[in-house]
């Protein structure tokens, strides 16, 4: 068995490091959600660019096959077809040319017919029809870019909404108040026949505008939403001309905001799809036009199935900075010293050094130290990546040509800081700036948890770790705000344990995702492997092993909020329950040897893992696509049982507490950051569990 882990780890990192790039990323597609590329479709159309012929084909090629038998196309590509996706998805494929009368097409057409016809599309998916001339703006809620120009201090200020959803709603304010549309062509008089069941004029749209079908009512409107929307839209008949003109100028000053400060890229594919559309009402082929239509290009990549639509530039930092910390753990760092350097090199030149110009006026987070998803082009940099980015500079000091300087080590920690949330825990982008009421006036039917940026377990973790590591990297720097920090974040991840044992992770499927980070965060926080929260959440993974030693989580799980068992075991989720076995003290259990079994088993003859359904998601309801998490995290689990298992056996020194213990002799010699003295901490607790734990967690196992 032993032996069966270390090729297996050996094999891994061969093919791992043969996919890095000379720029040290590793390439990784980020698609899933079916609604990107019919978006971006639909802005070529609104702007009359025609794809060239090869990239027409490729489009062609992936919206065919992720299109259903049934003929419905899913919020994302393992999904049930979902009336906003289908609908802009018939647009699109005709829009490229695909033949009224084709097969696919046809299929498609008949799905909306028999599912309630494009009057049931999410409110997302009727904007989009809108811009294409398909729906009138007047069966849409309002969207009103007058809610710009409130005060700031005002609890309905859009600053206050979540980055993503602010950013989304503020192009979509535009085109909404403008009612911007391609002009009537045989083309649109076609696809209006073919996505309604009755003639387009005898409809009474503004009847349906909270109209939604059972396939897309994944986060029904509330009333309050309902009552909302009818304020807003007697508001709306009243609103003078002048008051309107102003909020359009606010709301175009915004959104040249975004485009200036992240390059044109944007901090997503839609509200780079919506901003682009904007730019094209606004001044018809003009030099934003051009610049926002270029920087689409980032989003787009050619796949095996065709030419895909991605749900952001790329996931370089967050995969440079898993990929290098699964190499070191292996202790390899030697022999594959010239790619960690190389990775050094791009996590240290990604690191965003400055803050946004004028944030305040547009409403964004101090920026400077973080580390971004992406790259620094992007410039949104995220609180778990700037966590990563900082964990991946550290561990990479001893092979890097140039580390990451002291001050800007510093930086990321006073960002991290500032991150937090009033709970305790960390959100993604900002701080939460709103209560989680505003979640009632959700208007998108589809997505959940958009409207506040709320604290999750994940993020949280990722923050707990980077600290603990500052506090032996940087002796003495701001010592008592790292020591609050630590103990309120560990009073949030004990406060949202669910009563199973388990914790809802928010960008992965789902509660052995969150389980992993919060029991990872703890851990570094210095909670012992035989306190309670540690104990029961190893008894929640134990009681799900599956009978081939590994563990397989259910999409569903992320929508019902419960753990949904999926008997076929994946090896991205069973190495983050292995993981948390180990960093438990279970290392030497059964339940962790079969684990490593099923992760050596599962491995090709190539050291690549065999391709798996998504594990990703995003607000519950869409899964994405991290194909590297097969390929670095089964790695980084098997070293960990490897090293954790051979400490027992050999009782010596673990390869990580002989790093920690040089990193703490180097760092002694260094001056203080502070004048005041770094506090007392406890007195160490025994890290390893109990017998009575361990015989309860064999039991379990078996």
């Amino acid at each position: 068995m032993d032996h069966d882990v270390h090729d297996a780890i050996d094999s891994g990192l061969a093919f791992l490091t043969s996919l890095q790039r000379p720029d040290g990323t590793w390439p990784g597609s980020y698609g899933g959600p079916g609604f990107l590329m019919p978006m971006y479709v639909a802005a070529c159309r609104v702007l009359g660019h025609e794809p060239d012929p090869d990239r027409r084909r490729g489009i062609v090629r992936h919206l065919l096959h992720v299109q259903n038998p049934d003929g419905g196309v899913g919020l994302h590509f393992e999904d049930e077809g979902s009336m906003f996706t289908t609908t802009l998805s018939y647009a699109a494929l005709r829009i490229l040319g695909v033949p009224r009368d084709d097969p696919a097409v046809t299929r498609m057409r008949s799905w909306v017919r028999a599912n309630g016809t494009a009057l049931g599309a999410a409110s997302w998916g009727k904007l989009v029809l809108a811009v294409l001339n398909l729906y009138p703006y007047e069966g849409l809620p309002p969207i009103l870019p007058e809610l710009w120009l409130l005060p700031r201090s005002a609890p309905i200020h859009p600053r206050r909404l979540w980055c993503h959803a602010r950013l989304v709603y503020l192009p979509m304010a535009y085109l909404y108040a403008t009612r911007s549309r391609v002009a009537e062509d045989p083309l649109v008089t076609e696809l209006r026949e073919d996505l309604y069941d009755r003639p387009y004029d005898s409809i009474d749209f503004a009847a349906h505008r909270h109209t939604v079908a059972p396939s897309d009512a994944r986060f029904p409107a509330t009333r309050a939403f309902r009552v909302a929307s009818g304020l807003l839209s007697a508001f709306e008949r009243a609103c003078p001309d002048r008051l309107r003109r102003r909020a359009l100028e606010e709301v175009m000053e915004q959104i040249r905001h975004e485009d200036r400060s992240s390059r044109y890229i944007d901090i997503g594919p839609v509200n780079s799809v919506l901003n682009t559309i904007v730019h094209h009402f606004r001044e018809p082929g003009g030099e934003e036009e051009r610049k926002s239509f270029e920087a689409l290009e980032a989003y787009v990549q050619e796949q095996s199935d065709g030419i895909h639509f991605n749900g952001y530039n790329s996931t370089a930092l967050w995969d440079a900075a898993f990929a290098v910390q699964a190499i070191v753990a292996t202790g390899r760092t030697e022999r594959y010293a010239d790619v960690l350097r190389r990775a050094s090199a791009f996590i240290r030149d990604n690191q965003i050094l400055e803050d946004v110009p004028d944030g305040e006026r547009h409403h964004r987070h101090p920026t400077r130290g973080g580390w971004p998803f992406s790259d620094r082009a992007h410039g949104w940099p995220v609180a778990d990546c700037t966590a990563e980015g900082f964990k991946s500079a550290v561990a990479l000091e001893r092979v890097a040509e140039e580390p990451v300087e002291d001050d800007r080590l510093r930086d990321a920690i006073r960002l991290i800081l500032a991150f937090r949330n009033p709970d305790g825990g960390w959100p993604t982008y900002e701080r939460q700036r709103a209560g989680a009421w505003l979640e009632a006036f959700n208007p998108s039917q589809v997505f959940g948890g958009i409207m506040v940026d709320y604290s999750h377990p994940e993020c949280t973790s990722a923050c707990l770790q980077a600290l603990a590591h500052a506090r032996t990297r940087l002796p003495g720097f701001l010592v008592r705000d790292v020591d609050r920090a630590v103990r309120e974040g560990v009073r949030y991840l004990r406060r949202t344990q669910k009563p199973d044992g388990s914790w809802q992770g928010s960008w992965g499927v789902c509660f052995t995702y969150g389980t992993w980070f919060a029991v990872s965060g703890l851990r570094a926080a210095g909670t012992p492997c035989d306190a309670p929260e540690i104990a029961k959440a190893c008894g929640f993974l134990l009681q799900r092993q599956n009978a081939d030693g590994g563990w397989g989580e259910h999409r569903s799980s992320c929508v019902e909020g419960r753990y949904v068992r999926d008997e076929r075991s994946r090896v991205a989720q069973t190495a983050w329950a292995l993981m948390t076995l180990v960093r438990s003290g279970l290392a030497d259990t059964a339940a962790a040897r079969r684990a490593a079994a099923f992760l050596a088993g599962a491995q090709r003859p190539d050291g690549d893992w065999p391709e798996e359904p998504m594990v990703g998601v995003f607000n519950r309801s869409v899964l994405i696509d991290y194909p590297n998490y097969r390929r670095y995290f089964p790695i980084w689990a098997l070293a960990e049982y490897e090293e954790a298992t051979a400490v027992a056996r050999t009782g010596t020194e673990s390869r990580s507490a002989a790093v920690d213990a040089e990193y703490s002799r180097r760092c002694s010699r260094m001056p203080s950051n502070e004048n005041r003295p770094a506090p007392a901490r406890d007195a160490p607790r025994s890290q390893e569990p109990s017998s009575a734990m361990r015989a309860l967690h064999e039991r379990n196992s078996r």
